[in-house]
């Protein structure tokens, strides 16, 4: 949904210039749309009526109806049937912008969003999922739970689908649009007998998910719940991969909530790690599927071996996984594109084989020169890199949590240890002369030769040689704001490209032998978390993490871009030629395959 200003009008938008509504619906319509544009009136509308009445229908004609067209916003419609208070605050939080939140911090964000929000939220008394005698599986838990807690927020208004039920019926002064008897169809209750007898079959005779009706797939778990034998009828879709591909994500989420319910392996711990995205509307089986592989390839080898196939399909799929500590840092060494250096949250650096196969530790912890180390330790404790601009395997520029850059010289190096010494001693010159000057972030990249790119609180971006002694940089005032995340790459046709994100959301590009572009890349209101880049087969490929949980990849020379879901938030990401996404987050790091041959078909 486009986030937006709701404007508040007194003149009743003309209900002829909406999408066309059948006769009996126009009253409704009328006092639905004047309800909506009235930012003055009640925060609550209700839309009540029997089952078929079009209750639903008439939600989905006043949103059709705002589309291209200025003065009234909807900034998030939540169809609420099977959805729990967490599934339903995952949702919202997705649509307004926020990523998928637990209900208690969707609250925190709601309540401290500037905009006045307008949510349409259909089909509320079909809300709830999981085993009838547990609170998720009740309707009025999610009222009670998250409804009326956004409701009681002053800048919040929204029309609400009941049915003829009671839900939200305190609420006095609420508008109510009703639209009275329907045909009586109750869709809702269908037995698990006749669901699983329109379930197609395959040759050998097992169900085929992929070719089931949407209705059966999104209902049939809770009616296994509801029937008699209970217990064989949950445990055939739970040890069925094809139904936790293609089966109702949110009833698979509270069902698999309830420990009172075996699972096979570690299915449990598996669906929890990727549910927040598995829930997401815009996740297709392929793409469900690679979710699910990610989170099993570490964690149940069986569960992932049988997906692995299925994911291998999608235009991403986890190639590998190495948990271990959380990640802070992460960077290719140039010219050794099959090998990382990474930091993690004790500040330990050590490199890692990315292309092997398994991401296994190439070298023991890496050490600081002796005049920067205590003893002979691994590593300083008061040392906690957070950012890497590596010059080879035995050297680094690092970004200190303190905000200080320090070199890593690991051999007896005089040449290099005085290059990465200078560029850190200018920097923290410059710091002492200027707060502005003050270094917010590090990154590094270059195949025809190592660089490291520096960012400042001012907003301007130096790019360093580390394979020549260099007495200033290249520098250009390139963000108004601080800078948060920087990266670098040499294209094929002889250009270094330099792409850097400031405080403010926006994702830059300097080629530093020009200006920089006069409009940013990609403009958010979340945080950039990290930047990769490569030069690819289809040209040069930059990778954006974002605080929301995102990562955005971009064809660079087209503009086009595709967004990959991950299962947690991206601490730091590195990018090979061949399309080799490397991930690190609070788990550790992972490895995801891209297929750059049809990334951005679509």
């Amino acid at each position: 949904m486009t986030a937006g200003t709701t404007v508040t009008t007194t003149v009743p938008p003309d209900i002829t210039a909406w999408p066309p509504l059948d006769e009996d619906k126009r009253s409704a319509g009328q006092r639905l749309l004047h309800w909506a544009a009235d930012g003055e009136g009640p925060r609550l509308c209700l839309v009540r009526g029997a089952g078929g009445s079009g209750k639903s229908a008439l939600l989905a004609w006043l949103l059709a109806g705002t589309v291209g067209r200025p003065g009234l916003t909807i900034h998030a419609t939540v169809p609420s049937e099977g959805l729990t208070t967490e599934t339903f605050a995952w949702e919202l939080g997705r649509q307004l912008g926020y990523g998928a939140l637990s209900p208690d911090r969707l609250l925190d964000r709601v309540g401290a969003d500037e905009r006045p929000l307008l949510l349409l939220v259909p089909d509320l008394h079909r809300a709830g999922a999981g085993p009838a005698d547990l609170p998720s599986a009740a309707s009025e838990t999610l009222v009670a739970e998250l409804l009326e807690q956004l409701l009681a927020l002053p800048h919040l208004r929204a029309a609400v689908e009941v049915g003829t039920s009671a839900l939200l019926a305190t609420h006095s002064g609420a508008t109510v649009v009703d639209l009275g008897e329907g045909d009586g169809r109750d869709i809702g209750r269908a037995s698990y007998a006749d669901l699983a007898a329109a379930v197609p079959r395959t040759a050998d005779d097992r169900p085929d998910w992929s070719r089931a009706p949407a209705p059966v797939r999104r209902r049939i778990l809770d009616a296994a719940l509801r029937t008699d034998g209970q217990e064989a009828a949950v445990r055939g879709l739970l040890t069925d991969p094809g139904f936790l591909v293609h089966g109702s994500a949110a009833a698979l989420t509270a069902t698999l909530a309830d420990e009172r319910i075996p699972v096979p392996g570690r299915l449990r711990g598996v669906w929890r790690l990727a549910a927040p995205e598995l829930t997401a509307y815009h996740a297709d089986s392929a793409e469900r599927a690679a979710l699910l592989h990610a989170a099993a390839i570490g964690t149940d080898p069986d569960l992932a071996e049988y997906l692995r196939p299925l994911a291998a399909q999608h235009w991403w799929s986890a190639e590998w996984s190495r948990p271990t500590l959380p990640v802070t840092a992460l960077a290719l060494i140039p010219g050794e594109e099959r090998r990382l250096m990474a930091s993690d949250a004790t500040g330990r650096l050590r490199t890692y084989d990315a292309k092997g196969g398994t991401g296994a530790p190439l070298t023991a912890s890496l050490r600081l020169p002796d005049e920067a180390a205590a003893s002979p330790s691994v590593h300083p404790l008061a040392v906690r890199p957070r950012s890497l601009a590596p010059r080879d395997a035995r050297s680094a520029l690092l970004l200190d949590g303190s905000d200080a850059l320090l070199p890593l010289v690991t051999e007896d190096d005089p040449t290099t240890a005085f290059a990465l010494g200078r560029i850190a001693e200018h920097h923290g010159a410059a710091a002492l002369n200027e707060e502005e000057s003050l270094v917010t972030a590090l990154g590094g990249g270059g195949t025809r030769s190592p660089y490291a790119v520096v960012g400042d609180r001012g907003g301007s971006v130096h790019v360093w040689s580390l394979g020549e002694y260099q007495d200033v940089p290249h520098s250009h005032r390139v963000h108004e704001q601080p800078v948060t995340a920087a990266v670098c790459v040499d294209t094929a046709d002889g250009l270094t490209l330099t792409f850097t994100a400031g405080a403010d959301g926006s994702v830059r590009l300097w080629e530093i032998s020009a200006e920089p572009m006069p409009v940013p890349v990609q403009q958010r209101p979340s945080r950039t978390t990290a930047l990769a880049a490569a030069d690819t087969s289809v040209g040069p490929v930059l990778a954006v993490a974002w605080s929301d949980g995102g990562v955005h990849l971009w064809h660079v020379l087209s503009g086009r871009m595709r967004e990959l879901p991950w299962l947690r938030r991206c601490d730091a990401v590195a990018l090979t030629s061949e399309g080799l996404l490397v991930i690190a987050d609070s788990e550790g790091l992972s490895a995801v395959k891209l297929r750059l041959d049809v990334l951005w078909e679509q």
